[in-house]
């Protein structure tokens, strides 16, 4: 199997830069999320040049979505990087953090008037996503006295080829205004007393491994931006997305690079902006790309039984990475302390959750799996803790981060306590 530069086997046990995942997850129990900070900046940093080295004026903001631990968005706001975030809860995150006001963008087709209380408040500009919202927006920011900084997302109607559930540049999808509307929205946001628009944006899709679609959706976005310009709308910025997917299946999969979606994306936007007559800054939205390779879930096998197939019974199962049940998407797995063993039977690594489908990993060759065995499930730190659940009544995990020899936990193990701590006794069950 091809590993990350920052994976390794040394003694027959897998490593996450310097240190010894088995020793890890000893240390800090299982289920256990265990990410190399020093991966996500060099992945931050990767993509941040790639796009500067062809137009100077370009910014990336990280997905937070992807992976929403503040230690992860510090870091990443360290180095200058913005943040799309997508509800209030991201919002007060990314703030938190440290990161500017003026480098977020708060996405979504859905906010509530708290939410766009909240971007108001905070000077953040706003991708609105309907009519509704623009003036449900402007009589937010009117009654606060301020200014609403907006732009509109933009759906360019185009076949994506990934996953349906994460397809959001398709024309039936419920995300952004038809490109062929677009124009009368921007009018209307004009006309309105406490809204000014700054920007436009689009977002395709999420863990596409082809670069043509991104190449099609820039030629909308310029031409969207011509037109736009062409009304008296003072573009600052004009926002890609993101979607550049990683090799998931580490020795099949292509892999894109963010070299190449700039080399291919960066000309056309010149060109675009060119005819313009414009100079707006280029914002990009990186989630995956940035943390998924970053993160190990460590999982302790608690039993093995032979029947129709051979399973894995382990620890962690889609209550703490929900995407091989809900995509169907594919994880590679390694059994940690026997990383240089040889492979011998396969098995399917099957979680502790009441469901037929609480699958990690299906019909995998592994070496013989005993119980007390470490399984190391990789690629996860994007979408992995972010949309973990209690269900079961299972305390989600502990996630410890590494930084060359340091570790430490950032977030620390749930207990039935914590799971139950929201819980309320009505009346007239406290009077039996």
């Amino acid at each position: 199997m091809n590993l990350p530069p920052h994976l390794s086997v040394q003694d027959g046990h897998l490593l996450i830069g310097r240190h010894d995942l088995v020793a890890l997850a000893h240390e800090y129990g299982t289920p256990l999320y265990v990410t190399d900070e020093e991966r996500i900046c060099d992945n931050y940093q990767r993509y941040r040049n790639a796009l500067a080295s062809l137009y100077p004026k370009s910014k990336v903001l990280y997905a937070a979505k992807a992976n929403g631990n503040v230690s992860l968005l510090r870091a990443l706001g360290n180095l200058g990087a913005g943040a799309d975030v997508f509800s209030s809860g991201e919002l007060e995150l990314a703030l938190s953090a440290g990161m500017r006001p003026g480098d977020l963008l708060f996405n979504g087709s859905s906010k509530s008037p708290s939410d766009l209380n909240l971007a108001v408040a905070h000077g953040v500009t706003v991708s609105v996503d309907s009519l509704d919202e623009l003036h449900q927006l402007d009589a937010a920011a009117k009654a606060a006295g301020k200014n609403a900084r907006v732009s509109f997302r933009v759906n360019p109607a185009l076949h994506i080829p990934t996953h349906p559930k994460i397809a959001t540049g398709v024309a039936s999808s419920k995300f952004g205004i038809a490109h062929e509307k677009i124009l009368p929205a921007y009018r209307e946001a004009i006309a309105c007393s406490n809204v000014v628009p700054v920007g436009v944006h689009c977002h395709i899709g999420s863990q596409i491994l082809e670069i043509e679609p991104f190449v099609k959706a820039t030629e909308v976005m310029v031409r969207v931006a011509k037109e736009l310009t062409g009304i008296g709308v003072a573009l600052e910025f004009v926002d890609l997305g993101g979607g550049l997917g990683i090799p998931y299946h580490h020795d099949t999969d292509p892999r894109p690079t963010p070299e190449e979606y700039a080399r291919a994306v960066v000309p056309v936007f010149l060109e675009g902006i060119t005819d313009a007559g414009i100079s707006p800054e280029l914002w990009v939205e990186p989630g995956r790309y940035l943390v998924a390779d970053s993160s190990v879930l460590l999982t302790r096998v608690n039993s093995v039984k032979f029947g129709h197939k051979n399973f894995a019974n382990v620890d962690a199962g889609f209550n703490l990475l929900i995407r091989p049940t809900m995509y169907n998407s594919y994880h590679e797995v390694i059994v940690a302390n026997k990383a240089s063993s040889p492979a011998e039977e396969t098995y399917s690594i099957a979680g502790p959750i009441c469901e037929t489908g609480d699958i990690l990993a299906a019909d995998r060759l592994l070496p013989a799996v005993e119980a007390g065995d470490i399984i190391a499930v990789l690629d996860t730190g994007a979408y992995g803790f972010s949309m973990a659940s209690q269900y079961n009544c299972r305390p989600r995990s502990a996630e410890v981060l590494v930084h060359g020899e340091d570790k430490a936990l950032m977030r620390i193990r749930e207990t039935t306590k914590d799971v139950t701590s929201t819980m309320v006794t009505p009346p007239w069950q406290q009077q039996r």
